[in-house]
């Protein structure tokens, strides 16, 4: 029977169709919804970690078990999870690990677009790629056999449209699969240097037993006879692209990235005329193509940066663009919507607090990041999970007399779990004085609202141990701990300026849920005397989409507006009020 799904619907699929025991992982677009829809099929353990490594980690000791484990992850979150995922290169597997890279080229919600098909490489492990729903879920289904028989954990990448992407899927039955229990095995898991030389040449044996499948596979690399005129060799979502503007085109479509198949390449360029490539990115097909001495167009007509999409292939392919037949709006002006903190945020007046005090802030990844954009403008630097804390020291430390006391690290509680308490621990011990604020909202909101450590839920809501993260800062030394209600303007910034002014590291935790995740009810919106306002226009600039300008004044929409008050305690003239009682 088939079923339309989510990319990330049929990569869940696929691995409860191949009895995963074991799913773990860290939120982050566009690779979130896997755990999420896996979570809701029976007899498999899933929970969201810390952080990618540790979710790694979970899954390689599950896998030690002899069970089929999945990790999944965005691109950036492989980072985190290098280390592990480079050693159990080595170490191999006994049940199957799969790890799914979900990259974003073009960056809709990243910071960086890298492209991980390079680290499968660099890691030397079996790489594959889906360009649609069902192949996702076969593929997925299908990794978990290619990583027990080649002894190596799989890198499945997935891209944003893959993701994404709603498609036909034709589900199956649940494959056959008896868990071997848990091997004791020294030399194999123990990666002692000695133990590590052995299996470093056991890496190069499976991965000539693995090109020589990938050389002769119909199924994972196969190809469709069409032209002799041109040729074309693709992966992932850019296939689909390439069926539509040539139909007629021989394609070569690799299933299996890494490692790759050369010499059915080869065979495949000499029936073809013209060979091009055509993938998102960085030119990792083209450039082992060149490299084995074969003549081959690819990033000298497509971009090696962005998203590829219909008109740029079809542009690079057919010298032109087709007309389509599409809906023309006419007149209609859409409205421009800039990304935005949610009416009634708790972030909101924590920003506006740092813009007014012209303080420097180094910032994270969250939601919050959008304290960076006009017209809070109060974020200064963005870099990575967790940077903000480490930031924030050395830019205290350097800054100059000045700016002493100046300097605030900003960073999210889901982040300061994820990677901000190794930070923290270095400012301790390293005698810092710069202050973080940890933005306590209970949940990691920016991906949709998914638990963390702090939020007292596992993945499935039921309740789970809650870590305070006062208590945390406590446990790990910080002397000087404060909890702030962030909605309370006056009083957090007095405490702000305390523990800007003390000569130690401090943290300030700003405790407020987030209204989505914790479903707090809309409260009333505020009233707007128009005769007391002066129109400075300190209302508007709190950035809040609730309030607007209307004929010179501030007009609030009451279906936005919840009643936070932020905005009644910037207006100096009192033309803000909350409805009575509140």
């Amino acid at each position: 029977m088939r079923k339309l799904m989510l990319g990330n619907e049929a990569v869940a699929r696929g691995a409860w169709e191949a009895r995963v025991a074991f799913g773990s992982g860290y939120p982050g677009t566009p690779s979130t919804e896997i755990l999420e829809a896996l979570a809701v099929y029976p007899d498999v353990k899933v929970q969201w970690a810390p952080n990618e490594k540790v979710g790694y980690e979970v899954a390689v000791g599950a896998g030690l078990a002899g069970v089929r484990a999945l990790v999944t992850m965005k691109h950036v979150g492989l980072n985190v999870a290098a280390d592990p995922f480079f050693s159990s290169s080595y170490m191999g597997v006994n049940g199957g690990l799969v790890v799914v890279s979900a990259d974003d080229p073009g960056m809709a919600s990243s910071q960086d677009e890298q492209d991980n098909r390079s680290m499968a490489k660099a890691a030397k492990v079996l790489m594959v790629e889906p360009y649609d729903a069902e192949e996702a879920r076969w593929m997925t289904r299908e990794a978990f056999a290619l990583s027990e028989a080649f002894d190596s954990p799989v890198l499945m990448r997935m891209t944003t449209r893959v993701c994404h992407h709603t498609g036909v899927v034709h589900p199956a039955e649940r494959a056959e699969f008896t868990p071997k229990g848990f091997v004791k095995d020294i030399p194999k898991f123990v990666l002692l240097p000695n133990h590590a030389r052995a299996r470093r040449v056991k890496i190069e044996e499976r991965l000539q037993k693995a090109l020589a499948f990938s050389e002769q596979s119909d199924l994972w690399n196969p190809i469709r006879k069409g032209s002799s005129d041109i040729g074309i060799v693709t992966s992932g979502v850019s296939y689909g692209y390439v069926l539509e503007t040539m139909p007629e085109a021989s394609v070569l479509k690799l299933g299996i990235t890494n490692p790759l198949p050369m010499e059915r390449i080869r065979a495949f360029a000499k029936t073809v005329k013209k060979l091009v490539v055509v993938e998102e990115l960085e030119p990792y097909i083209e450039e082992a193509i060149r490299a084995a001495g074969i003549q081959v167009h690819g990033k000298d007509i497509l971009p090696d940066t962005g998203e590829l999409n219909l008109p740029l292939v079809e542009k690079a392919l057919l010298g032109h663009v087709r007309d389509k037949v599409t809906a023309h709006p006419g007149d209609v002006k859409i409205p421009v919507r800039p990304p935005t903190l949610c009416p009634g945020c708790s972030h909101r007046g924590i920003f506006t607090l740092f813009r007014d005090m012209k303080l420097r802030v180094m910032g994270d990844i969250g939601c919050y990041t959008l304290g960076a954009l006009k017209p809070l403008a109060a974020m200064d630097a963005c870099m990575c999970m967790g940077a903000s804390v480490g930031m924030a020291q050395g830019l205290e430390k350097f800054g100059g007399p000045k700016e002493k006391g100046k300097t605030i690290g900003v960073i999210g509680d889901s982040t300061f779990f994820h990677s901000g308490l190794t930070g923290l621990v270095d400012m301790i011990v390293n005698r810092s004085q710069a202050t973080l604020v940890i933005l306590d909202n209970r949940w990691t909101a920016m991906t949709g609202g998914q638990p963390h450590p702090g939020t007292g839920k596992d993945i499935h809501g039921e309740d789970a141990p809650q870590l305070n993260v006062a208590e945390v800062c406590r446990a790990l030394g910080v002397k000087r701990v404060r909890e702030v209600d962030p909605y309370n303007l006056e009083a957090t910034r007095k405490i702000l300026e305390e523990e800007l002014a003390a000569p130690e590291v401090s943290v300030v935790v700003a405790v407020a849920p987030c209204l989505l995740g914790a479903r707090i009810p809309k409260g009333e919106p505020v009233e707007i005397n128009l005769e007391t306002c002066n129109r400075c226009g300190a209302c508007i600039r709190v950035g809040c989409m609730a309030i607007h300008e209307k004929d010179g004044f501030p007009d609030v929409d009451p279906d936005l507006c919840g009643g936070c008050g932020v905005c009644e305690q910037v207006c100096e003239p009192g033309a803000i009020s909350l409805p009575a009682g509140k």
